[in-house]
């Protein structure tokens, strides 16, 4: 049997903000803390592009 869930196609792991936790094991949480911290690294780089190139901008037209 275990042999049949490995060839299933894994579901995506997905959380929405505020959703009830206690349904979900210590491996569910886990993944999920991860999921989140990748999410939150990829907008902390989005920001820092983001003022990066106003900051250029406002430069350029302050001079």
């Amino acid at each position: 049997m275990a042999m049949e869930d490995d060839d299933r196609p894994r579901k995506k792991i997905s959380h929405d903000i505020g959703q009830d936790l206690s349904l979900l094991s210590v491996e569910e949480l886990t993944e999920r803390i991860a999921l989140l911290k990748t999410e939150i690294a990829r907008l902390e780089e989005a920001t820092t592009k983001k003022r990066a190139s106003r900051d250029a901008a406002n430069s350029v037209f302050k001079s």
